[in-house]
C-alpha cells in the first residue's frame, strides 16, 4: 500500500497549491531557517487534521455542507492577506524589520486550505481498509506518510524559493520578486475561491 500511496501523493504534494507557494514565497522572502516554525505549525496541523478525518470527523462535515464552504472562504481570505503582505513588502530580502512567518501562520494555512481536506478525504477513500482491526493502524500510517511527504515537498519548495531570492539580491529586483510572489499567492486565493 505505501508505494501506491506515495505515487498517488507525488503529483498532489509537489504541484503548486496554497501550501507550496506559501513556503516558496516565505523561503524567498525570509530564508529557509525562518520558515521552520511555520513548517512545524503546518505539518503538526496536517497530522492532526488528517488523523481526525481518517477517524471520522469528515462525516460530521458532510452533515454540515456549509462548513466546508465557510472554511474555503476563510482560506481564500487568509491567503489573500498573506499575498497583501508580500505586495506591501519593501525591496529587501530578509529585512530585519519584516516579520517572519510563524508557527501560527503554518497551522492556520493548513486549517483553512480546502484543497487539503479534499486530498485527505480522497486519499482515505482509496487507501484505507474498509473493515477490520487494521483500520486504526491504517489511519495512523496513512496520516504519517501523508504528513512526511508534504514536509519533503514543502521543504523543497522553500529551498527553491530561497534559491530564487539569490537571483533577486538587488533592491529593485527584490521588490519585483515580492510583487511576483504576492501576485502568485493572490492567484492561488482566487483559484481556491473558484474551486
Amino acid at each position: 500500500m505505501t508505494p501506491a500511496l506515495v505515487l498517488f501523493l507525488l503529483p498532489l504534494a509537489y504541484s503548486p497549491g496554497p501550501g507550496n507557494l506559501f513556503f516558496a514565497a516565505a523561503g524567498a522572502r525570509f530564508g529557509v531557517r525562518a520558515t521552520w516554525a511555520a513548517s512545524l505549525g503546518y505539518h503538526l496541523a496536517t497530522w492532526a487534521v488528517t488523523a481526525a478525518i481518517g477517524f471520522g470527523s469528515l462525516g460530521a462535515m458532510e452533515g454540515a455542507p456549509g462548513l466546508f464552504s465557510l472554511i474555503r472562504l476563510a482560506g481564500v481570505a487568509y491567503v489573500l492577506w498573506i499575498a497583501l503582505g508580500f505586495l506591501r513588502a519593501g525591496a529587501g530580502i530578509g529585512q530585519a524589520e519584516a516579520p517572519s512567518v510563524r508557527f501560527r501562520d503554518g497551522a492556520v494555512l493548513l486549517l483553512l486550505n480546502p484543497k487539503a481536506y479534499v486530498i485527505i478525504a480522497l486519499m482515505f477513500s482509496q487507501f484505507l481498509p474498509e473493515v477490520g482491526t487494521a483500520r486504526s493502524a491504517g489511519v495512523l500510517w496513512i496520516t504519517t506518510v501523508f504528513t512526511l511527504n508534504n514536509l519533503m515537498a514543502f521543504t523543497l519548495w522553500t529551498l527553491l524559493g530561497a534559491q530564487l531570492a539569490r537571483l533577486f539580491q538587488a533592491p529593485e529586483a527584490g521588490r519585483w520578486m515580492n510583487i511576483g510572489m504576492g501576485v502568485l499567492l493572490a492567484g492561488v486565493a482566487f483559484w481556491m475561491a473558484l474551486a
